[in-house]
């Protein structure tokens, strides 16, 4: 008969002889100092938001009680910062993915981030940047862009601009700057 083993038991032989064998299964509950040192360990590895570490201590097991006081001693250690985690995102995604301010905010709104620490987030972005970032992304895609008319050729770069999260009101001027240059 196969006997298998969580990894969260320890065995323990209480008594063994050739005729019987009796194992008592003793439960290795992890202690909040060994949570605190794990969740310690992945923050310093890179940054992370207060929701994330907050799901990763429920995937390992954490209870809603646990998980609060660890985040609170995580926050005033420093460990967790979620205006620090924004702004760092903020820049990121900006730079490197070229994303507008709309889909940051969501993103960052869907890691429950709070709002305030969003906006002020999104005011790092400058705002020249912005706009030539935008209008590269648009001078790039609109050869690419074919339509039968003008106007469905700047109903699809509008598409995509806004599928970058840039809003509408910065991309119909750049549009029609680029498409009036022609």
């Amino acid at each position: 008969m196969p006997f298998f083993l969580n990894f969260d038991y320890e065995i323990q032989v209480s008594t063994f002889s050739a005729k019987s064998c009796s194992f008592e299964l003793m439960n290795t509950e992890k202690t909040i100092e060994q949570y605190y040192l794990k969740a310690a360990d992945l923050c310093s590895k890179s940054e992370k938001c207060s929701n994330d570490i907050r799901e990763k201590l429920q995937q390992w097991g954490a209870d809603q009680q646990m998980t609060e006081q660890l985040i609170q001693r995580l926050q005033s250690e420093k460990f967790i910062d979620d205006a620090r985690y924004a702004g760092y995102f903020v820049k990121d995604k900006f730079r490197f993915n070229k994303w507008g301010r709309v889909k940051i905010a969501y993103m960052l709104r869907m890691k429950r981030v709070a709002p305030v620490v969003i906006d002020e987030a999104l005011t790092t972005i400058d705002e020249e940047e912005y706009c030539e970032t935008l209008e590269n992304l648009i001078r790039q895609k609109a050869p690419k862009t074919t339509g039968k008319t003008v106007f469905e050729k700047k109903a699809k770069l509008l598409r995509f601009g806004q599928s970058h999260g840039f809003e509408s009101s910065y991309i119909f001027p750049i549009i029609e700057k680029i498409l009036t240059s022609r």
